[in-house]
């Protein structure tokens, strides 16, 4: 068994029709963590006796002829942005590390248990989720299966090196400025930022990134997420936000996978600064997606200016309500330094300049519904710099660059669909992933597109860890 190999549909079919226990993938789950996970660190916290009693639940009512889900004994990591029943969520920060355990699941973790997953344990993410580096005080850095030096990305790192690594096939993560498809890039996996309001954040807690953030499922496989997608995504009466359900199976709209008739190629955006290795490894990507019948134009500008300030400003103020009530208390002083500096510099604007920031996504998303008319879906690069060595910023043409991420939050702030597929590596051998961005609503349309053009990459990459 390796979960780098296997599809989760397979694993689960298993072990519905009693091939494999739930509790022999929760135990290979297990093993493999506790081999790996002190060079990787992917984990900040398990419980394995409760993994193993709530998959032999499973095995029982297997035995029973129960319907057990169709993600039956898949063993799943959470980010540790969210509440998992039982462990605490400390958000990757002191303030809250110390913090009782959550006595309630998310909802996105209720659906996924619902349909038959165990949660072994909570994946690592930078405090607050604030940057594309893993790394916190409390838990230290989370390294890339690829290459241990090098960082899996953020904020969703954990989770994607989990899966990279063959902890897990399958975790939850968040996605605010790029946070699934930055760590799904980095670490060579398939992944996919669904519309906002697809996967609802209802429940007692506002959600923290307002507008920006959509949290889903993450695996090495677009199919695999489609899947898990199909068994989470429908309103909630507690998220303002939600959307209808969608009429088609996620999951069988991948059976037509296929690329649209016009695509826009912009590699970069109109602002990008992007490192010539990425960009050609890219740009094979975009030859592909031509060779599938695609007529590829390119698109020097879809945005007149970076829109990174507007971003901080309203994630800033995000993380200043979250964080003010521990202002001059000794926690304070152990929110990472970087945080704390940005919320000081941006977190204090006042209403006016608040409204002013959504009023540039209304901007950005006008300008996108203006490209939609001529061509069906917008590609990039996902990251403008390859996997960055953990603790630094990206490289890009040779010169360190702090913000080598500025590919993925215009897409936040017009609450896009997007995905990234690995489309080849750098000379020294780390993944490269390609951006699909679609119309308002059009997450079938990127799914489609994304899967077939990785069927006919057929890349398949597993990394070399173990």
């Amino acid at each position: 068994m390796d979960f780098r190999r296997e599809s989760v549909a397979d694993l689960a079919e298993w072990v519905r029709t009693g091939k494999v226990a739930a509790r022999e993938l929760v135990q290979h789950a297990l093993d493999r963590i506790e081999i790996l996970d002190e060079q990787v660190n992917a984990f900040t916290a398990l419980d394995p006796e409760a993994a193993l009693t709530a998959a032999a639940a499973i095995d029982e009512r297997v035995a029973h002829g129960d319907d057990v889900g169709e993600l039956a004994g898949i063993p799943i990591a959470v980010k540790d942005l969210e509440d998992a029943a039982g462990f605490v969520t400390s958000h990757g920060s002191a303030a809250w590390a110390d913090d009782a355990p959550a006595t309630a699941d998310s909802l996105l973790v209720t659906r996924l248990k619902a349909a038959g997953c165990v949660v072994v344990g909570k994946t690592n993410t930078p405090e607050l989720g604030w940057k594309g580096d893993t790394e916190n005080a409390v838990f230290g850095a989370t390294r890339n299966p690829w290459n241990l030096a090098h960082s899996p990305g953020g904020s969703s790192g954990g989770s994607a090196a989990a899966i990279a690594a063959g902890m897990v096939p399958l975790a939850t993560g968040s996605d605010g400025g790029g946070s699934i498809r930055i760590p799904s890039a980095l670490c060579g996996l398939s992944g996919m930022k669904a519309s906002l309001g697809r996967v609802p954040s209802g429940g007692p807690h506002p959600p923290d990134w307002m507008h920006l953030s959509t949290k889903g499922p993450m695996a090495r496989r677009l199919a695999d997420v489609a899947l898990a997608l199909d068994q989470v995504i429908g309103p909630d009466p507690s998220d303002l936000r939600s959307l209808p359900m969608p009429e088609p199976s996620w999951m069988g709209a991948l059976e037509t996978a296929h690329v649209p008739m016009r695509v826009a190629w912009s590699p970069t955006l109109g602002y990008a600064t992007v490192d010539a290795e990425v960009r050609e490894v890219c740009e094979r990507g975009v030859r592909v997606l031509a060779d599938l019948g695609a007529e590829v134009t390119e698109v020097d500008t879809v945005f007149t200016e970076d829109p990174v300030w507007d971003w901080l400003k309203l994630t800033s103020v995000y993380c200043l309500r979250v964080l003010e009530p521990y202002r001059n208390t000794p926690a304070w002083e152990h929110i990472d330094p970087g945080l704390r500096q940005q919320v000081e510099m941006f977190g204090g604007i006042d209403a006016v300049e608040l409204v002013k920031a959504e009023d540039t996504c209304h901007r950005l998303n006008w300008r996108l519904v203006q490209l939609f008319h001529d061509v069906r879906i917008l590609v990039t690069p996902t990251t403008a710099a390859p996997p960055p060595l953990s603790g630094r910023p990206g490289v890009i043409n040779g010169e360190e660059d702090m913000n080598w991420v500025r590919f993925t939050y215009p897409f936040n702030m017009t609450r896009s669909p997007a995905a990234t597929v690995c489309v080849g590596f750098t000379a020294a051998g780390l993944p490269v992933g390609l951006q699909l961005v679609g119309p308002q609503h059009g997450d079938l349309v990127v799914l489609r597109a994304a899967a077939a053009l990785e069927a006919a990459l057929a890349l398949d990459p597993v990394a070399p860890l173990g």
